[in-house]
């Protein structure tokens, strides 16, 4: 498929055979000698005629198809490599719009990189988990240019930044397009995570298929939507990771305290308890500063590194530009062919 060609104006092509005029016209002037016999042979003469002749046929054919918009149509190839399908789950509560601090040191600043979303270099506002969380999100993606990348972010309700692709620029404007305005008060996990599910629905399995759920809380979903997620999640195999940036004073995800396991004072301990039972590689990373989310994110990576098959599709490749390039090539070709043109033998 990718030698195939297409034009924008077909019919125009109707106008080819004018490159056969070349080889119908005669010369228009003779040079003038008294008698014919006495010219000796000239081959030379006789192959540059020709090479002339041929070069205005080409040019003649190079115009039209540049007139008719000559491309090549995006197609689609089998691609291999190293990776997987992810879905990025990303939080876009209000949580996650406070400073990032550890827990156990509350007046630590994260220098682990340089935030530039709109700031100075000069800024010594510290970032906030959500700024931190999508920088490194943005880092993993960069280093894993086989994986094919889907985002939704949720508060309320989810919304799709992204569909399925391996195309870094789009990944990358995704993850930074959640940092713009402020999120919302109350979150629905439960929903969020259907509707990620819902994006391996018809998807031919190629290989490892994970949803990455990036959170600073937990939530405490209804029975029928817990069945459908488990449901879900072990028809399309897909694995789940939950990389959970703790706030301070927060309680963890292994608390053993029983009065936490009805999820009512913790239910990150819920979700975490319910996501380990559904039957799907499950694991949970508790970050509470920048370290342990790279840390954690570093773990996924090396996780999640197996062979993979995908359909790339190389886009539409427009090559009216070459020739428009060859003709102007051949025509000035024949001007200096002209321009060398012996009018008179004395």
């Amino acid at each position: 498929m990718s030698a195939m060609l297409d034009f924008d104006h077909p019919w125009l092509l109707l106008a080819l055979p004018l490159a056969l005029l070349p080889w119908w016209q005669r010369p228009r002037e003779a040079l003038r000698w008294s008698w014919g016999e006495l010219l000796p042979p000239d081959p030379a003469s006789e192959v540059l005629d020709l090479a002339l002749r041929a070069a205005a046929s080409l040019a003649v054919v190079a115009l039209v198809i540049g007139s008719a918009g000559c491309y090549r149509p995006a197609y689609e190839v089998d691609q291999v490599g190293q990776g997987a399908e992810i879905v990025m789950l990303v939080d876009r509560s209000r949580s996650m719009d406070q400073i990032f601090v550890s827990s156990a040191n509350s007046q630590q600043q994260p220098t682990l990189f340089s935030y530039n979303v709109g700031r100075e270099s000069s800024d010594k506002k510290r970032p906030t988990k959500q700024q931190v969380a999508r920088d490194l999100l943005a880092d993993f993606a960069a280093q894993r240019p086989d994986d094919r990348f889907a985002m939704l972010a949720f508060s309320t309700l989810p919304i799709r930044a992204l569909a399925f692709t391996e195309k870094p620029e789009a990944v990358q404007s995704a993850i930074a397009a959640g940092q713009v305005g402020r999120g919302l008060a109350e979150t629905d996990i439960g929903l969020a995570m259907l509707d990620a599910l819902d994006l391996f629905r018809e998807r031919p399995y190629t290989g490892s298929r994970i949803l990455m759920l990036v959170s600073d809380g937990g939530d405490v979903i209804e029975p029928e939507r817990r069945e459908d997620i488990a449901r879900l999640a072990r028809q399309y195999r897909v694995g789940i990771y939950w990389i959970y940036i703790r706030s301070h004073r927060s309680p963890g995800l292994r608390a053993e305290d029983a009065a936490m396991a009805n999820g009512e004072t913790a239910p990150e301990y819920f979700l975490h308890r319910f996501l380990g039972g559904i039957g799907v590689p499950y694991r949970a990373y508790e970050a509470e500063d920048t370290e342990a989310l790279k840390r954690a994110l570093a773990d996924v990576s090396r996780l999640e590194n197996l062979p993979i098959s995908y359909r790339d599709i190389v886009p539409r490749q427009d090559l009216t530009p070459w020739a428009w390039g060859a003709a102007l090539l051949l025509v000035l070709g024949l001007l200096v062919g002209k321009l060398l043109e012996l009018k008179s033998w004395r």
